[in-house]
């Protein structure tokens, strides 16, 4: 009979699997969402569909992004033959990407305007005792100009733009992946690369489904 370690090395094998039939190519995000155990940011109830490629609620009208997703938007973020360097998560959550991005990166700064949440993310990754990741409790829509400019800055909500702070603390160079909202009911993945101190390449890539941005803390 398996250990419950070698069940759960399983289930992210196989998640890493269902990834990777849906898409996504690069190596060492695969390898991330391989080592990762997403069941451990979600509350018990939730455990059996934790492997599933699919978004979940984590309370506070809030969702764990569908890991196919959350593989792509951090594939994109990836320059060819670079590894992250600083990067700037908006939308902690409970802190599943959190942990994903910092096994990519050297530094992961990620945000959340929720208490509750910033609260439940710090309390599930505190287990991991990962030393290049710092939580902020505070509003996203600003970023984190004290600790910019940063390599990549990966949005977790979608706004009807990509706030002009999140451009100006994207180091020359960086990119940015984020849902925009085109309408109510539409929604499209944009990764911008910023190519020097005024000019932005936008791309549209697929389209997607998160929840909205807002700002201010609660």
């Amino acid at each position: 009979m398996k250990s419950a370690a070698e069940r759960n090395a399983g289930h992210r094998q196989a998640l890493a699997a269902k990834v990777l039939a849906a898409g996504i190519k690069h190596g060492k995000t695969l390898e991330a969402i391989a080592t990762v155990p997403r069941h451990a940011f979600m509350d018990a109830g939730m455990h059996p569909q934790a492997y599933e490629d699919t978004a979940l609620p984590i309370g506070h009208s809030q969702t764990i992004s569908k890991p196919s997703v959350v593989a792509r938007m951090i594939e994109l973020l990836h320059k060819p033959k670079q590894s992250l360097g600083k990067v700037l998560e908006i939308g902690t959550g409970c802190g599943y990407q959190a942990a994903v991005l910092s096994l990519l990166s050297d530094e992961v700064y990620s945000i959340e305007r929720i208490r509750p949440l910033h609260d439940m993310a710090r309390e599930k990754l505190r287990p991991f005792r990962i030393k290049n990741l710092r939580l902020i409790y505070g509003d996203g829509i600003l970023g984190l100009p004290q600790a910019a400019p940063f390599d990549a800055i990966i949005l977790a909500a979608a706004g009807l733009g990509i706030p002009d702070a999140l451009l100006e603390q994207l180091a020359i160079g960086g990119r940015l992946v984020a849902p925009v909202a085109k309408n109510e009911k539409e929604q499209q993945l944009i990764m911008v690369e910023r190519m020097s101190s005024q000019r932005y390449q936008r791309t549209v890539l697929d389209e997607v489904f998160f929840v909205p941005l807002q700002s201010g803390v609660v």
